[in-house]
């Protein structure tokens, strides 16, 4: 006799031996709290078995309390300060927000030569991209050096990626630039122009700081990887496609972004003639840049040949139109940009009236776009040096110095990703290098900049065409592709977005097919028939295992999702859908009706009053059809509530179970003894 309790126990995958618990290595789920009382399932056949365990009970407060936590506060970020006395506290408050006090006491020597190099390196590719990026925002060419001056300076104390290299970039820029256009004209009022982007760049630095410091992070990742994808390779048609003004030598171009508004006004331009000159410089100097990106890749240990390729592009052409003065021929070049500090742009942001309703709307859109950049790009580089990156302190930083640079004639600037990969490259240690890269802007005003006035525009459309081609990820696209049809759907709408009609609306349609993605998941959630794998307890899939077989008289459903308002009615009605569809099966076949469901629960994880609404008019539409209704392994949360709702004490408490194996033992015990 004994023997065969121990049999019968193996069988249900649970058994208790001498007050041990043994478990089957082939139960799929172990339940989240379980109590040791027994329960009679069956008259007939009596066994030991767990039942479901409830909850400790819990006032509101508390709940709430946690629930607020792991919400806003899931990484702890107060543990460091647990049992310090109150001077260490005030210490470690200090290096959250400043991590260069932590690191600062460890910094060497050895530490600066690689941060001296990275930071030099770095240099030499931010400067000619800056001046190109400050035109696709229609500013001046002295704005991309001032948001490459002091947003990495500040950058430098406040955040916490090592790589992450700081500047204006071209998406951020494509889209400050579009936006503003739309409320003025940025050659006719350039100054009021001017202010309306200070004032966007300030309210975008308010957003991003307040983001990080109420802990909102999380809002950020409503925009999905496949819409960020579509929608930065769309980014990058468009940009490409703007820089063929200064590519070819037109004098009279499109401010629309679309694809056909730009080529309907390059070949509209083609009768007056494209200047041959132009076209030479800008062909000859992107090939070689193209060039020499390709051997970067190839040989990891000449990375800084495409580094160093755009300012010493920008020196050759710049030298190449000064003896030649090609500029007396057509060929357009920079003229001017003015020496010197970044002025201060205080009095010139509007902090109220319409203008600043303008600015903080732009500048919403523009900080979010700069944010989501940062912050891949800066999670990518700390997986690949193994260490963590906190999202919310880095938007405290991105915002603050968004914020300080507003004020100091800047525009929004981010992570640039060919920057920080660059920097990654150069063997940077710490946010030093954003420091030297900053000082060497800081010379470059200071000193050089009248020789940049013979500058080709050619020469930076042909940067920046160079720089962007890396945006668009083919591979990534055909994986979204392969993997989810949703989710390529999303890239493609951003991406047509984008590319066919502007850059807000591709965002927007980005944003809209995220969401209704996660509509479309959280409204319609997935249901399974589960089936017996033979001469086991485990029961799956019967679509993912077909060797899975279907117990006699008894249909086990299982619920992938939680149980919202949202979604409780398709529930119900999927549920009875199965009922029904397998009946007509039975019936056509001659083999015996359905007499219980086991809905398994071990994947809701929650469930509102209007799921258990649904679950009771479950119940007695299957009570009308003579169907036992019976659960499954449901969750503490979900069985607590469903205690409080009295559901327990409508289907009754023996007939929730704690695994699939132990329902169907209990309610069709003879087919799983012949299994």
């Amino acid at each position: 006799m004994f023997v065969k309790v121990l049999i019968s126990f193996s069988r249900l995958g649970k058994l208790i031996v001498m007050g041990h618990s043994f478990s089957d290595k082939d139960e799929s789920k172990e339940p989240d709290i379980a109590s040791l009382s027994y329960s009679h399932h069956n008259t007939e056949n009596a066994r030991y078995v767990y039942k479901v365990g409830f909850p400790p009970k819990r006032n509101f407060i508390a709940e709430i309390t946690d629930r607020v936590k792991e919400t806003f506060f899931a990484d702890d970020p107060l543990h460091r300060y647990k049992d310090q006395p109150r001077s260490r506290k005030l210490m470690l408050g200090l290096q959250y927000f400043f991590p260069i006090l932590e690191w600062g006491r460890h910094y060497n020597l050895g530490k600066f030569k690689g941060d001296l190099i990275a930071g030099l390196t770095i240099a030499s590719l931010c400067i000619p991209q800056d001046i190109g990026y400050a035109k696709l925002a229609n500013l001046d060419p002295q704005y991309g050096l001032y948001s490459s001056f002091v947003p990495p300076l500040i950058y430098s104390v406040m955040g916490s990626s090592k790589d992450l290299a700081i500047g204006p970039v071209a998406v951020v820029s494509l889209l400050l630039g579009t936006l503003l256009q739309n409320e003025l004209d940025p050659v006719k009022d350039k100054e009021e122009y001017r202010r309306l982007a200070f004032t966007a760049t300030f309210f975008a630095g308010i957003t991003q700081a307040a983001l990080g410091f109420l802990r909102l992070g999380f809002l950020i990742e409503f925009l999905s990887h496949a819409a960020i994808v579509g929608f930065m390779a769309g980014a990058a048609i468009t940009i490409a496609l703007q820089q063929l003004k200064g590519f070819l030598g037109i004098q009279k171009f499109t401010k629309k972004t679309d694809i056909i508004s730009v080529m309907r006004s390059v070949w509209g331009s083609a009768q007056h003639g494209w200047n041959w000159q132009t076209i030479i410089i800008g062909a000859t100097f992107l090939a070689f840049l193209l060039f020499a990106k390709y051997i970067g890749k190839k040989r990891k240990n000449l990375f800084w040949v495409s580094a160093i390729a755009p300012l010493l592009s920008v020196i050759i052409s710049t030298f190449f139109v000064y003896i030649t003065r090609a500029d007396k021929h057509g060929v357009q070049i920079v003229k001017k940009i003015e020496k010197g500090l970044n002025p201060s742009s205080i009095h010139q942001i509007h902090f109220t009236g319409s203008y600043a309703a303008k600015g903080f709307r732009i500048g919403v859109v523009a900080g979010m776009i700069g944010l989501t950049e940062a912050i891949a790009i800066g999670r990518t580089f700390a997986a690949m040096k193994d260490y963590q990156l906190d999202g919310n302190k880095e938007m405290f930083a991105l915002g603050t110095m968004n914020t300080i640079g507003s004020m100091a004639s800047c525009y929004v600037a981010t992570g640039s990703f060919s920057r920080s990969a660059v920097n990654f490259m150069s063997g940077c240690n710490t946010t030093v290098s954003n420091m030297v890269m900053s000082s060497v802007v800081l010379l470059t005003l200071v000193l050089i900049t009248p020789l940049f006035k013979y500058t080709p525009n050619a020469i930076l459309s042909s940067i920046i065409i160079s720089a962007v081609i890396g945006l668009i990820d083919y591979e990534a696209a055909y994986l979204i592709w392969k993997v989810d049809k949703l989710d390529f759907i999303a890239c493609m709408g951003a991406f047509f977005g984008v590319v066919f009609e502007s850059v807000e609306i591709g965002l927007l349609i980005a944003v809209s097919i995220s969401l209704a993605k996660i509509l479309l998941q959280v409204t319609r959630p997935r249901t399974a028939l589960l089936g017996n794998l033979p001469r086991t307890t485990v029961y799956r899939n019967i679509e993912q295992y077909p060797e899975a077989t279907k117990v006699p008289g008894v249909l086990i459903v299982r619920v992938d999702s939680a149980i919202y308002f949202s979604n409780s009615n398709y529930v119900k009605e999927r549920i009875l859908r199965w009922l029904r569809d397998e009946e007509e099966q039975l019936k056509a076949k001659n083999l015996p009706r359905i007499d219980f469901l086991i809905v398994e629960m071990s994947p809701v994880t929650d469930i509102d009053t209007s799921g258990i609404h649904a679950l009771e008019e479950l119940c007695k539409s299957l009570q009308k059809r003579n169907v036992q209704l019976g659960l499954a392994n449901p969750g503490p949360v979900v069985i607590d509530k469903l205690r409080l709702a009295n559901f327990t004490e409508l289907i009754g408490q023996d007939n929730i179970f704690l695994t699939v194996g132990e329902a169907v033992m209990a309610f069709a015990p003879k087919p799983l003894q012949d299994a």
